[in-house]
């Protein structure tokens, strides 16, 4: 089995590894004795009334929801929307997770609607997108539309919304199991409100339904004195394992995990604590394994632009931001493949995210990929590796934070739970 272990230059970082490992070793075996006792208590409960029998049904067949990788045939597809996009208002963990630059956008449009032109762009883009992944043969379903420019207020904070944009951020599948995130925005703390109906939907077909504990995005939550002042201040901070988020409760988003099988793996970054990761761990034990990776990343946030694993064995690797623990993956025959330098021009806004989102690609299957129309180098590399390229202008969507990886939530994948790693 890949064991993996981060390994970040600072006291903080190994600090909170060994904790988690140390509590890993406690805690475990005290919840496989429950868990185990609970199981055999069961069956004397199953038979007290019909409706409990009702209730603890098996999984039904014909369930809608079936995902263990990021390259099994795709059949079902959550995509987000653009409509109603607000710019969140420009809080402390904005701050640390969008470069200086746009830092002016912020504080102008912060609670306000996207430039509308140019989310009108994205929204016909997205909706494209739509149209050539159902012409691929894969259902398409969409999250609600929400005025996201609504205050709201709860005892912690204040804040008006974001989006229904990036399911990826919200959602993650594992097996028959769809696990809501506890994200660390405060614009996103009703986010999941666009995907309830669907939701809804699936876990009446047989599915699991989890959300994880939602945090109160209280102060405490953030370092409020967090210094960030340019890119060498932020490549200091994640080099020493300081981000904006502390560890006063869980919080991870759901893109800082990228699923292999039984072995999924997740970064540290400024929107998921270690104390995400632990939630996850434990909650996913024992058949499925959580490691940590770390990156030479200054701002690390959502993985899937870093470290997109597309296929059994392959991996795309961001050369800006090298894993720390390439050498595990390529000892387990893994092949690492450096996608080329992005396209994007440096004059088109990226409000969100980096020019790397043209690696932030979505495999259809093992040999077709969904890639932006205006990356042709990484075609070219695609089309090398034998894997047929489906070419999407997703630029102007691009602006709001993701690629074709971010935009989804894969539902359902033709495959089995394998191994990739023993």
């Amino acid at each position: 089995m890949l064991r993996v272990r981060c390994l970040r230059g600072g006291s903080r970082g190994a600090e909170a590894a060994h904790y988690i490992g140390s509590r890993l070793r406690g805690v475990f075996t005290g919840w496989v004795q429950r868990t185990f006792q609970s199981t055999q208590a069961a069956p004397a409960s199953q038979n007290s009334c019909a409706a409990d029998d009702k209730a603890t049904s098996p999984v039904p067949k014909d369930c809608l929801v079936c995902s263990y990788n990021e390259w099994d045939p795709l059949e079902e597809v959550i995509v987000g929307r653009a409509e109603n996009a607000c710019v969140p208002p420009f809080s402390v963990e904005v701050k640390a997770n969008t470069y200086e630059k746009y830092w002016g956008f912020y504080q102008k449009f912060g609670g306000q609607s996207f430039p509308r032109d140019h989310l009108k762009k994205a929204i016909a883009e997205i909706e494209e997108m739509c149209n050539i992944l159902k012409g691929e043969g894969v259902t398409v379903k969409r999250p609600d539309p929400i005025d996201w420019s609504v205050k709201y207020k709860t005892p912690d904070f204040e804040s008006t919304g974001m989006y229904a944009a990036m399911p990826r951020d919200i959602l993650l599948v594992v097996g028959n199991e769809i696990i809501e995130a506890p994200m660390a925005w405060r614009a996103r703390f009703f986010e999941y409100r666009a995907y309830r109906r669907l939701i809804k939907d699936y876990f009446n077909s047989g599915a699991k339904w989890t959300t994880a504990p939602k945090p109160t995005m209280a102060d405490e939550l953030y370092d409020q004195n967090y210094p960030i002042h340019s890119v060498e201040d932020r490549h200091k901070l994640a080099a020493q394992g300081k981000f904006v988020t502390t560890e006063f409760e869980p919080c991870f988003d759901a893109a800082d995990f990228i699923r292999a099988g039984r072995d999924i793996f997740v970064q540290r970054s400024q929107v998921t604590n270690y104390m995400g990761i632990e939630w996850m761990r434990r909650h996913l034990a024992p058949e499925y394994r959580v490691h940590i990776i770390s990156f030479k990343d200054p701002n690390p946030m959502h993985i899937d632009a870093t470290f997109n694993i597309i296929g059994p064995g392959l991996v795309l690797s961001n050369p800006d931001r090298p894993c720390h623990q390439i050498e595990l993956f390529k000892k387990a025959g893994w092949t690492v493949i450096q996608p080329p330098v992005p396209l994007i021009p440096d004059d088109h806004p990226l409000w969100m995210s980096s020019k790397w989102l043209s690696m932030n690609v979505l495999m259809l299957d093992e040999k077709r990929v969904m890639v932006d129309a205006n990356e042709t180098s990484i075609q070219k590399m695609f089309e090398k590796l034998g894997i047929s390229t489906i070419k999407v202008n997703i630029r102007h969507a691009n602006s709001l934070g993701g690629g074709f990886h971010c935009w989804t939530c894969d539902i359902r994948r033709r495959g089995t739970l394998q191994s990739y790693f023993d």
